[in-house]
């Protein structure tokens, strides 16, 4: 089992590459079903930074046109949430009256969802749907709806493939858990 220091911390391999992969090329299939003709064109919004690798992995399997625009919000300090969301940088388009697919690393909590919602909403959005990479349902407060979920983990603190530690770790390929 490989193992990364990062800052002050320790992680050991928790999932690797290929399942990550195989996961998406699940949820792009059943994102393709959805969209299959349409002739609008659909947002994926990438919630920045955690977002990158997984977004680009996405982008590649779906087969129907969309535009890709960025949004960038905070809410984590070191391994823990804040629970305040702030927008660190609004939107990279107009998406009024446009369908948006948020494109996110990990739904935790769930604020960040709700912010995010409201902020389509306020920026004229017909409609929001939600993909997300991870999903960590026992650490959800919450009442949201999540469309597309690659996969499901424990509520333990990770890293790697877009998901930093204090801005380290976005580089690894694998998803790293912490090794206490």
């Amino acid at each position: 089992m490989e193992r990364i220091k990062l800052h002050d911390k320790t992680f050991k391999t928790f999932i690797p590459y290929e399942r990550i992969i195989a996961s998406i090329d699940e949820v792009a299939a059943k994102i393709n079903e959805d969209f299959r003709g349409c002739e609008d064109i659909p947002v994926l919004l990438c919630v920045l930074n955690g977002s990158i690798m997984f977004m680009g992995e996405l982008m590649k399997r779906l087969d129907f046109n969309c535009q890709a625009v960025s949004v960038k919000l905070t809410s984590y300090e070191g391994t823990s949430t804040t629970g305040r969301v702030k927008q660190a940088m609004g939107l990279t388009a107009d998406i009024t009256g446009r369908r948006v697919i948020i494109v996110e690393d990990i739904v935790d909590s769930g604020n960040t969802i709700v912010e995010l919602k409201n902020i389509l909403a306020e920026h004229g959005a017909s409609e929001s749907r939600v993909c997300t990479l991870l999903f960590k349902p026992a650490a959800l407060q919450k009442e949201i709806s999540l469309d597309y979920v690659a996969m499901e983990i424990p509520n333990d603190f990770i890293v790697g493939f877009g998901l930093d530690y204090n801005e380290l770790g976005r580089n690894y390929k694998d998803i790293y858990v912490l090794d206490e």
